[in-house]
């Protein structure tokens, strides 16, 4: 447990009265006192006994440290080259693969900043990104080169294959041919990387709709990387990961590309979710540790004795689940389906560089429908969204997280930055929650609007716009609709405007031309008007009740 300077906090929560913040109970995380230290060098210099980093699922082709470090060092070495520099931004649209953490580490260690993007989004959602970040350099596979038509950047293709799909693009290099450059004898005199500099630059709907560039620093990351090494104090034995989720994402970034790689653990890679496969791995490559949304893990439930008789589970640990917190029915029927493997949880936002609070064992899992303790050297206050009052223990108010893994901001949006971190850094996470006499914190809404469709983020506001700019449409909104089998997924109401005949099927169809799978409207109701306070803001609290009441 912490050490608290404070006399005055509360050693069961946590809980100081005296400024009404409540202290991480948690060890402490140790900070680099070199000021001068990028986040790839920081994990490189990690001694540990690992041999290989990471594995691809689908063809057994493995990276082994040394390979991995080195093939870091040779893409660093060929950026350079290309003029590639300190604050320079460079896009990495792929699904996760061995090579995604390559880009990632050799681009940070130049103090280059890297923005990734969902291979789903259309080219649309991603030409937007694009101009907002403006990147100056592209990685990107074959297949997936149309979806950057229209932005003239210089790509370097992940893949070897050259097809007709390259069209006009314009290929300057391939990951394959870079990693082949033989690294400079001597060290090369590169950009001074300081920790306070910008290292990632991810996309979140953070707390109102449209998404925004996530600033986080090489101290973020580095912070980030000692809090996964002691939670999951992975010194005492050899660890084998399965990576199910998105490596764009910041927990598939924060695990996968960065944190675990320090511990030595090998990390095995699916390009994408695939439920026999991931199983298939689990047995074939004696998996410890599985990371997971809620989704699957209710899957596994589910399946549980089809499972058992097809795959050998037996080297499985642990399961991680990140996105929402758990149900105690989820919990318990995962526990007796699975008796040896210990279910673990986790909250954090991009915001927050993926760390927030966690459980960090079965028994503190079962204090059922808790997102779990807050992280080391993490603070928090419940704040009244009315008053502005910071409450104490047991009574709920919006969340608000302070602490060494916080964002610096949002890229160029003072505004929204202003919104969201206080001036004293305090972040507004737009969840409404309590913390409880023991510490733990449960998460009983969102202030924010945010749809959480299978750990992805889908703001309603995003949608209502799209659906505004049908022409027989005149008033739409969106709202969640609990789902058990990928959390929530978006509901349109719609007003048709006089004399249309708009079916439900249009409408969804309207909406999946033009945005990514995961943000499709699934289901459509039509209604004479849509509910709204005096300002004009949409109750969407009286949507979802009148949608839900019919379950």
């Amino acid at each position: 447990m912490a050490e608290f300077s404070n006399l005055s906090v509360d050693r069961r929560s946590g809980f100081c009265k005296s400024n009404s913040i409540f202290y991480s109970k948690r060890s402490p995380v140790p900070l680099p006192p070199n000021q001068y230290l990028d986040v790839t060098t920081f994990i490189s210099s990690r001694a540990h006994h690992g041999k290989i980093a990471f594995i691809d699922a689908a063809t057994g082709h493995h990276l082994t440290f040394s390979e991995l470090w080195l093939a870091v060092d040779s893409v660093a070495e060929c950026l350079s080259d290309m003029g590639i520099r300190k604050g320079h931004v460079v896009l990495l649209l792929s699904p996760n693969s061995i090579f995604f953490p390559i880009v990632c580490l050799a681009v940070m260690s130049l103090g280059a900043v890297i923005t990734t993007t969902n291979p789903l989004n259309t080219p649309g959602e991603i030409a937007k990104q694009i101009a907002d970040s403006k990147p100056v350099l592209a990685f990107t596979i074959n297949e997936l080169i149309p979806k950057l038509a229209g932005s003239k950047l210089p790509i370097v293709l992940l893949d070897d294959q050259n097809t007709a799909l390259t069209g006009e693009a314009k290929i300057v290099s391939t990951l394959q041919k870079m990693m082949r450059k033989q690294p400079p004898n001597g060290s090369r005199v590169r950009d001074r990387v300081n920790q306070d500099d910008t290292a990632t630059l991810l996309y979140s709907s953070g707390t109102t709709g449209a998404s925004k560039g996530v600033v986080s620093s090489h101290r973020n990351l580095i912070v980030m990387v000692q809090t996964v090494l002691g939670r999951f104090r992975l010194e005492e034995g050899e660890h084998t990961f399965i990576c199910t989720v998105p490596m764009f994402h910041i927990f598939g970034l924060a695990a996968f590309a960065t944190g675990l790689l320090a511990s030595g653990s090998t990390i095995v890679v699916l390009s994408k979710f695939d439920m026999h496969e991931m199983l298939s791995s689990i047995a074939k490559y004696k998996a410890t540790y599985l990371p997971l949304v809620p989704p699957i893990l209710v899957a596994m439930i589910n399946g549980a004795d089809q499972i058992r008789s097809k795959y050998d589970l037996g080297s499985l640990q642990s399961v991680l689940s990140g996105g929402a917190p758990l149900s105690k029915e989820v919990i318990e029927g995962f526990s007796h389906k699975y008796p040896t493997v210990r279910i673990l949880q986790g909250y954090g936002l991009t915001e927050s560089t993926g760390i927030g609070a966690s459980t960090d064992s079965l028994e503190e899992s079962r204090r059922y429908g808790t997102a779990g303790m807050l992280s080391p050297s993490m603070e928090a206050k419940i704040v009244d969204p009315d008053s502005g009052e910071a409450l104490s223990v047991n009574r709920t108010g919006e969340l608000w997280l302070k602490g060494p893994t916080i964002m610096k901001g949002y890229f160029s949006n003072p505004e929204a930055t202003t919104s969201t971190l206080d001036s004293e850094g305090w972040l507004r996470t737009g969840d409404l929650c309590y913390i409880d006499e023991d510490g733990f914190i449960f998460v009983v809404d969102r202030l924010k609007e945010l749809i959480k469709y299978k750990g992805y983020q889908v703001p309603p506001a995003e949608l209502e716009a799209l659906l505004l700019s049908h022409p027989e449409i005149s008033d739409v909104a969106v709202i969640p609709f609990p789902d058990r089998e990928v959390g929530q997924y978006p509901m349109a109401y719609v007003v048709r405007k006089a004399g249309s005949a708009l079916s439900e099927s249009a409408v969804m169809d309207f909406v999946a031309k033009q945005v990514a799978p995961y943000k499709r409207v699934r289901r459509v109701a039509f209604v004479a008007s849509i509910p709204k306070n005096p300002s004009g803001k949409i109750l969407r609290k009286d949507l979802i009740k009148l949608a839900t009441s019919k379950l």
